[in-house]
């Protein structure tokens, strides 16, 4: 069992926007300026802002903790601390044992010395013995699957073989912590694959793991903890599914904020008519949205959206009145509520189920933050959707022709 730790304790991060010094002459004005300016009550000076502000966390060995956020959280300068790439400017970062940073995973790569050669030096790089190396080398060429081409300089690869080169050396180190930056995305869907057997090979070993991702389906597979960051801040830090609902709201406040949020309210409901947040795929569900507009209009509808939240997709949407229910004529103070009765045809995976409401001029006036479904495995879990079918087999005679209309 590993003994590997990490403890992010009270870290603050700055930076100043569009600092460059292009040389010596302008660097050392800067140095001289930068003593003589006062910081304002935040502890920032001019141009200055917090990348990260009181960031603490704890991952002990044998877990595994998500990093979820928007673009601009925080979340890659939380990994640059840990990796020792960045110094915090308030609080600490600790972290024990062998550390495997899976982070930009084919940036030490040199375009003119072949795959082989690299794979060396970025093992070396990484913190692997020679006789390691050598020893793991098979396995890592196949692991990449660019045997034919091991000794081409790196400059002829496509980019996809060197990202899977360059993971493929980083998937064979032996860690006692590992911090793990989007390398999911690398390569095809077979590698992806791949990969993601390999993070979960080191999840189950006992290694103490930090995994960036927006693949939220990942994030609930390998983590047991997630912290959401929203402007270098902490929204929460909670077990997975508690922690992707807070997601699930934060992807949906930019367009409540737009619209206004005017008490929308959605839920999800079983066969039963409880509410719920998991289900297993193909179950029917009911989507119930109650509302009271502002008075901008007198007639008005409801629209039920469903994003696939790992991709950002939205897979459905559908009014109210184009399934039957006419538009409902409010009074002032008046509300409204519309029911779907759906099947959740849906993969694997989370989901947001929101709702807006739509005036007699087609415009949304209010829309709801997303309530989270997660939709359970199911017999095949390769695809977004699932149609009702059926299918027939017979077995064929041999040499037999295929009948066609």
């Amino acid at each position: 069992m590993s003994t590997g730790s990490l403890v992010f304790d009270g870290v603050w991060k700055k930076f100043n926007r569009g600092q460059r010094f292009d040389s010596i002459r302008d660097l050392v004005p800067a140095m001289v300026s930068s003593l003589t300016r006062r910081a304002n009550a935040s502890g920032l000076e001019q141009k200055e802002f917090w990348a990260l502000q009181n960031v603490s966390f704890e991952v002990k060995a044998g877990e595994a903790l998500g990093i979820i956020g928007p673009n601009g959280a925080g979340k890659s300068t939380a990994l640059k601390v840990l990796t020792r790439l960045l110094r915090p400017d308030r609080g600490r970062s600790v972290v024990q044992g062998r550390v495997g940073a899976l982070v930009e995973i084919a940036a030490g790569f040199h375009p003119d010395l072949t795959g082989r050669e690299n794979v060396f030096m970025q093992g070396a790089i990484m913190g692997m013995k020679r006789a390691e190396i050598q020893r793991k080398f098979d396995d890592i060429v196949d692991f990449a699957g660019v045997g034919e081409f091991i000794d081409t300089p790196i400059k002829r690869y496509s980019s996809g073989m060197n990202a899977r080169l360059g993971f493929a050396v980083a998937a064979h180190l032996e860690p006692d912590v590992l911090i793990i930056d989007e390398v999911l995305s690398v390569g095809d869907l077979s590698f992806q694959e791949k990969c993601y057997e390999r993070m979960q090979q080191f999840v189950r070993s006992g290694i103490a793991v930090v995994f960036v991702s927006h693949n939220l389906s990942a994030i609930s597979a390998l983590c047991d903890r997630v912290l959401v960051l929203r402007q270098g801040q902490v929204q929460t830090l909670a077990p997975t599914q508690e922690a992707i609902t807070v997601y699930a709201g934060m992807v949906q406040e930019a367009k409540v904020a737009e619209v206004g949020r005017h008490e929308v309210n959605v839920q999800a409901l079983d066969a039963d008519g409880s509410p719920i947040t998991e289900v297993r795929g193909g179950a029917p569900i009911t989507v119930r949205v109650s509302a009271y507009p502002p008075p901008d209009g007198r007639h008005f509808y409801a629209e039920l959206q469903v994003r696939h939240l790992e991709s950002g997709t939205v897979i459905y949407r559908c009014q109210s009145r184009a399934v039957g229910s006419e538009p409902l004529t409010l009074s002032p103070g008046e509300g409204l509520e519309a029911a779907w009765s759906i099947r959740a045809n849906l993969g694997r995976g989370h989901y947001g189920l929101s709702c807006a409401i739509l005036n007699d001029r087609h415009r949304w006036v209010a829309v709801s933050a997303p309530t989270l479904l997660t939709v359970n495995e199911r017999e095949s879990e390769n695809a977004l959707v699932y149609l009702d079918a059926t299918c027939e087999s017979r077995v064929l005679a041999p040499h037999e022709a295929a009948v066609t209309a």
